[in-house]
């Protein structure tokens, strides 16, 4: 499997090309704020072809391109159902007062083609397989999406604003909620081999086994600790 990525715009946020090799048919995750440029260049210098893009979650910081990457390749993006509203009304997910201090000249809106997530969907694109997790928490309509292992191939998880190398996302923005974030940390990280790769919606790299191991709200939602000490990340 081949992956590209780089953060982008002002939130550093990380987009992800996924192929089966380059060369191929590409899914691209999450391309956020002022990311259309570093998607042409990534397709350009791999010889890509998008044929989708999958969206975490409905912040703005991983959705402002999706509307000029989905119309120059004319493809579909996806998105779950809870943060559709997301795309039309961006502030309002943010707070009003703290939406329209970040929102300043960006517009965004619905791609021609919007699709709807479901819970534990396999989405067949571009020769990949991507297994839909709702994982609610950051928002109320985050998912994650996983790969399985291939060969010597590891599984990969793309976590959005779930898990973070050493941290998990904010849950204090219009829609979070702490709870139900440790609930899907336990559901959907927990259970997963520690050599699955974790690429997250900020930051660096990690592994499920070495944030299973380090990561204080995963070793709280696995009993080891009674509570975290590490601050959370994300919009």
């Amino acid at each position: 499997m081949f992956i590209a990525g780089f953060p982008a715009g002002a939130w550093s946020t990380n987009c992800y090309l996924v192929a089966p090799a380059a060369g191929e048919e590409c899914v691209i995750v999450d391309p956020g704020h002022e990311a259309a440029d570093g998607v042409e260049e990534l397709v350009r210098e791999h010889r890509l072809k998008p044929v989708a893009v999958v969206l975490t979650h409905g912040h703005i910081d991983h959705v402002a391109s999706v509307v000029p990457v989905c119309g120059a390749r004319n493809i579909p993006a996806w998105i779950h159902p809870d943060d559709r509203y997301m795309m039309a009304d961006p502030a309002r997910a943010l707070g009003r007062s703290l939406g329209q201090q970040l929102m300043g000249s960006i517009t965004v809106g619905e791609p021609d083609d919007l699709r709807e997530l479901t819970d534990g969907t396999v989405l067949d694109l571009a020769g990949l397989q991507l297994t839909v997790d709702h994982a609610p928490g950051h928002t109320q309509g985050s998912v994650t999406f996983r790969t399985p292992a291939a060969g010597d191939v590891p599984p990969v998880l793309f976590s959005g604003d779930l898990l973070f190398a050493g941290s998990i996302g904010r849950t204090d923005l219009p829609g979070g909620d702490h709870a139900r974030i440790l609930e899907s940390l336990a559901r959907v990280c927990l259970p997963l081999p520690d050599e699955t790769v974790v690429l997250a919606g900020h930051g660096d790299q990690t592994s499920i086994g070495r944030e299973r191991a380090a990561n204080p709200y995963l070793r709280q939602v696995a009993g080891a600790l009674d509570a975290p000490a590490a601050p959370r990340r994300g919009m």
